[in-house]
């Protein structure tokens, strides 16, 4: 008798870790737009302290870019979301890809690439959160 007293008069369910609004591809953007950035600033700059400052910052801020979109796609993004973007798991990897040849070149062409990817991830998340 007491366990049903006790027991929950409302089953909830999230599709995330916590109700939505913790999630946001515009970290991994935000992080993304920091490596060209920096990228762009070693190109123009050929003083060699500066350049292995600008390494340091560059590697570290793709890190946390590949955590982001990892983030999002182990927490944020569910097997309903697969379902209806199948290209999902492709996309989420190709910019993982990206964001690592990005940390380990100085182009800003490779900064360029990991952002529209990151976009495309942007398009979908937002799409989910508008169903």
């Amino acid at each position: 008798m007491l366990s049903r007293f006790f027991a929950p008069k409302v089953k909830v369910s999230a599709h995330c870790d916590l109700p939505c609004g913790v999630y946001d591809p515009a970290q991994a953007r935000i992080e993304a737009e920091s490596v060209k950035a920096v990228q762009e600033k070693y190109q123009a700059n050929d003083d060699a302290d500066f350049r292995a400052r600008a390494i340091t910052i560059k590697e570290q801020r793709a890190e946390l870019a590949k955590h982001h979109v990892s983030v999002l796609w182990s927490d944020y993004f569910k097997p309903p979301h697969f379902e209806k973007y199948p290209q999902l798991h492709t996309l989420v990897n190709d910019t993982l890809k990206a964001l690592s040849a990005a940390k380990a070149s100085n182009d800003p062409a490779t900064g360029q690439k990991a952002l529209e990817l990151i976009a495309e991830i942007d398009k979908i998340f937002w799409e989910t959160k508008a169903a």
